[in-house]
């Protein structure tokens, strides 16, 4: 049976990718840098298999995707780090073919485009990044479709913002918590600009679909959300279901440059602050024409079940 290996499986994604592929018999393989914690996450499993590499070692790379015939990427780097970006997915290329790895799906976001030049982006938008983190995903992006070949098919999906169990970088965990405790939730504003969120069980079900689509590859694929909201219908659905009165404060982007001295995280959002006042909304029609519709879980039921793993 094929192996499907999970390459920065610790987040909340790669675990969604893994219940998936557990889910239908379908062995995989995760790899990180720290073996310990991905045995607490997923040792369990007798479908996982588990193998730590370190990127700067062609060596360990290649050891770690020996035997895989899918590679998942999803390597997440400090946020004010980008330049790793396109660097890592070099080197794990590199590894990837001197495995023999057939296929590689980057999950990618939509950083790379730039300012949108339409209401909804579909993949033939211009890629035409403003950002500095958007040229360093635009650049990891050319190296996966240069890379595509007979021996090494290669393919990126795009996705937005998303929520859901675990999830602890989102945009809307700060309102999933507060909410659920009972205090102020702090937003990154304006808040009522149209955006869309991914719920990451979807997210992951969506992957494993993808890569067993022999017609998936060579391509960028967009995926949406379930349909356009804004944060603020967000933080209202989570504080109305947790059973509180809304309550929270928004940063615009002056407050953001201010709190940014002292904190390295929150000075990188500014320059990113474009997609609050400028929002990409993603077309995923020619997605969802490929696997025959998408699995999309409506807002409301996505808070509902997020708010009862807190």
């Amino acid at each position: 049976m094929e192996l499907t290996a999970l390459i920065g499986a610790s987040g909340a994604l790669g675990k969604s990718i893994a219940s998936t592929l557990s889910g239908q018999g379908k062995p995989y393989r995760v790899i990180g840098r720290t073996g310990a914690a991905l045995r607490i996450t997923f040792g369990h499993d007798p479908l996982a298999s588990i193998a730590t590499w370190n990127p700067d070692e062609p060596e360990s790379v290649r050891s770690a995707l020996d035997g895989v015939e899918t590679a998942i990427y999803m390597v997440g780097v400090n946020y004010w780090q980008f330049e790793l970006h396109p660097q890592l997915m070099k080197k794990t290329l590199d590894g990837a073919i001197a495995a023999g790895v057939k296929k590689l799906l980057l999950i990618g976001t939509v950083y790379g485009y730039g300012l949108p030049q339409a209401e909804r982006v579909s993949e033939d938008h211009p890629r035409q990044p403003h950002t500095y983190k958007g040229r360093m995903r635009k650049e990891q992006e050319d190296l996966v479709l240069a890379a595509h070949s007979d021996s090494l098919q290669t393919a990126i999906l795009r996705l937005p913002d998303f929520y859901g169990p675990g999830v602890d970088k989102s945009f809307l965990w700060s309102a999933f918590q507060s909410a659920k405790n009972g205090k102020r939730a702090q937003l990154v504003g304006p808040i009522d600009t149209p955006h869309e969120f991914v719920y990451i069980p979807d997210a992951g079900k969506t992957i494993v679909q993808l890569i067993f689509e022999p017609l998936a590859w060579g391509h960028a694929w967009n995926l949406g959300g379930a349909g356009v909201t804004s944060a603020h219908a967000m933080v209202d659905e989570i504080f109305t279901q947790a059973g509180r009165k809304p309550k929270y404060t928004v940063a615009g982007k002056t407050m953001l440059r201010a709190f940014g001295l002292f904190n390295p995280m929150v000075r990188e959002l500014v320059e990113m602050h474009y997609l609050l006042t400028s929002p990409v909304v993603l077309d995923d029609t020619r997605l969802s024409n490929l696997l025959g519709g998408l699995v999309k879980t409506p807002y409301s039921e996505g808070i509902r079940q997020t708010l009862a793993t807190i």
